[in-house]
């Protein structure tokens, strides 16, 4: 799951980073308006975590350029300032939650979390797709009843085909999606094929079914028709 942080106290945007990406998600950080406006009308983003105070602008604005682009990403508003005015502004804009300063990071995380799952699988802890299940928050996966040993990568893979199920994904967006985006410019996306091989054959070796269709120079389509 792929995270935008907008915050520009330094030490309070290296340490949301560091602790989420050792949560396992992909993060990317930026400190000012100006940088947060351009990447997320550039970049597609699970979730959002914004401050309202900024360099050159107000966060505010970066949210409701989110809405205004119909953008599917989680929002989170953090603030140093505790008042109700900047939550239900912020709220009413379209944020889905609101922390304020200092807060603790498993929080945030948790909150993360919940916002992914409640608009990517209904609020759901456990992901079902046929035989397969997945445990969201242990992220842990079994095919039939029986765990399957998956990598980190091959997790987020098969997370993101469940929630964009018969969609056609294209190599470059999962590039995106699961690295981050300096791997959308890439001359060769090898490294996709061999991870979605992997994934692939560890779900028909569990007696799975094999539902990652590969789209001719287009990318592919998890579905099981």
């Amino acid at each position: 799951m792929k995270i935008l942080i907008i915050e520009d106290e330094q030490a309070l945007q290296e340490s949301i980073l560091k602790y989420l990406e050792h949560q396992g998600f992909i993060c990317e950080a930026v400190s000012d308006f100006l940088k947060g406006k351009e990447k997320v009308t550039q970049f597609v983003y699970d979730c959002i975590v914004v401050d309202i105070g900024l360099p050159f602008g107000s966060g505010l604005d970066i949210v409701k350029e989110m809405k205004y682009m119909e953008s599917k990403a989680g929002i989170i508003i953090i603030s140093a300032k505790n008042a109700l005015e900047d939550k239900l502004n912020g709220l009413d804009l379209g944020a889905d939650d609101y922390l304020t300063k200092p807060f603790y990071l498993s929080e945030l995380t948790a909150r993360i979390n919940a916002i992914i799952r409640r608009r990517s699988f209904d609020g759901n802890r456990v992901i079902t797709f046929n035989e397969i299940k997945l445990d969201a928050e242990a992220q842990r996966v079994t095919v039939n009843n029986m765990p399957v040993d998956l990598t980190e990568k091959e997790y987020q893979l098969l997370e993101y085909f469940i929630a964009n199920e018969r969609r056609l994904l294209t190599k470059g967006a999962i590039a995106e999606h699961i690295w981050g985006d300096e791997y959308m410019h890439v001359s060769n996306f090898d490294f996709i094929y061999t991870h979605i091989k992997n994934l692939r054959k560890k779900l028909l070796d569990a007696q799975g079914g094999d539902y990652i269709k590969t789209v001719y120079r287009s990318g592919y389509r998890f579905t099981d028709n």
